[in-house]
């Protein structure tokens, strides 16, 4: 008898894995030209002059949409879309504020007593900065959009207070060793309560990230300032040395040293503030993301400095007249350092709850010199 064949046992189908998302790099694209740019800028300050400051809130706004708009990353522009109004009222409350502060400080001519006046003034400002600059971060971030969404922030006041206020009194106290740790607070503090659409910003670099530029920019400030106070003792030397202590020679010396010594301060900042800005730039940014977007940054410390420097001195030459094209130069370099890295799809990104808030922080923010580095 012919036996049955013996069925074949059917391989099992072993489940397709999913495809793991690819990461690609979109570069950030700044189109903004110089020739462009200085129709705004000229436009602006003209009308600004015209009407006493006033057009100053119309001009900012000009001036952001033109940076936002300009700016591109993964095929979209930002957007900008503060109220001029919203900023008029800001600045009027900054002026007045200010106002105030500059009076206090004339106050004492009325009467001794009112000498403490504008300290105490300057002390009210001070203890409401961080809800200024709170409701700064929100204005701002909640007026920008990429991509058709916005972006919002929901820090908290009180915490605002210690990063803000307590963090660096304690660096000041600790002759700045500690600020290096506050600015790494403040960093972690704006990143993480940053939003777009519903997506949280992530921020991973620690206070020893931090630590390494700061203290390489002091020794090199102090070893700028030695060596300028070795050269004035060496013309101090040489002054007394040729005519005496009482002589012309003595006091031309004299006046030397006093520049030499001026000129290297300010030389030891201008070197330090471009090499600050690129280290800082490419940490914070590097160390920053949001759903599944990372960033990248590569500010180059030379690079900046030559930028700095040569509009400075463009900005001089034509009595200002370069500013915008210095304002362009500097922007792009920095901007087209930055690399978006996304892990999958971008569009993922879904809208959520939008935060509004006035200017009046921002601008306050504004006129007292106070910024924050995002």
């Amino acid at each position: 008898m012919e036996q049955e064949p013996q069925e074949q046992p059917v391989p099992s189908v072993q489940p397709e894995q999913p495809a793991q998302p690819e990461s690609r790099h979109e570069p950030v694209v700044f189109s903004g030209t110089g020739a462009e740019y200085f129709r705004i800028w000229i436009v602006n300050l003209c009308l600004s002059i015209i009407t006493l400051g006033i057009y100053s809130a119309w001009a900012k706004v000009r001036r952001l949409k033109y940076f936002y708009q300009h700016t591109s990353v993964a095929g979209a522009n930002f957007d900008f879309h503060g109220n001029p109004l919203a900023i008029l009222k800001g600045r009027i409350i900054a002026v007045i504020l200010f106002g105030l502060y500059a009076a206090a400080g004339e106050a004492y001519r009325i009467h001794p007593i009112l000498l403490l006046l504008g300290p105490l003034i300057f002390l009210l400002i001070m203890s409401i900065m961080p809800w200024l600059v709170v409701r700064s971060l929100r204005f701002r971030l909640g007026n920008t959009s990429h991509r058709g969404l916005r972006f919002s922030f929901h820090g908290k006041t009180g915490e605002a207070y210690i990063y803000f206020m307590l963090m660096p009194l304690a660096s000041v106290f600790t002759m700045y060793l500690l600020w290096p740790l506050a600015k790494q607070l403040i960093c972690k503090y704006v990143a993480t309560n940053s939003e777009y659409g519903n997506e949280r910003f992530g921020f991973h670099a620690g206070a020893g990230d931090f630590y390494p530029p700061y203290l390489i920019a002091f020794a090199g400030f102090i070893g700028i300032m030695v060596l300028a106070i070795i050269l004035m003792a060496i013309i101090l030397g040489i002054g007394v040395g040729l005519g005496g202590s009482d002589s012309p020679m003595a006091a031309v010396a004299s006046v030397m040293a006093v520049v030499v010594i001026f000129a290297g301060y300010i030389g030891g900042l201008l070197l330090i503030y471009p090499f600050l800005t690129a280290r800082l730039q490419n940490i914070i940014w590097s160390n920053t993301t949001v759903g599944p977007v990372a960033f990248e940054s590569h500010v180059r410390a030379r690079r900046l400095a030559w930028i700095m420097f040569s509009n400075i001195a463009l900005i001089l030459v034509t009595f200002g007249l370069y500013k915008p094209f210095a304002d362009i130069r500097f922007a792009r370099y920095r901007l087209e350092s930055g690399t978006m890295l996304v892990h999958g799809d971008i569009d993922q990104f879904v809208a959520g709850a939008q935060t509004t808030a006035g200017a009046a922080g921002e601008e306050i923010a504004d006129i007292f010199d106070f910024d924050i580095s995002l």
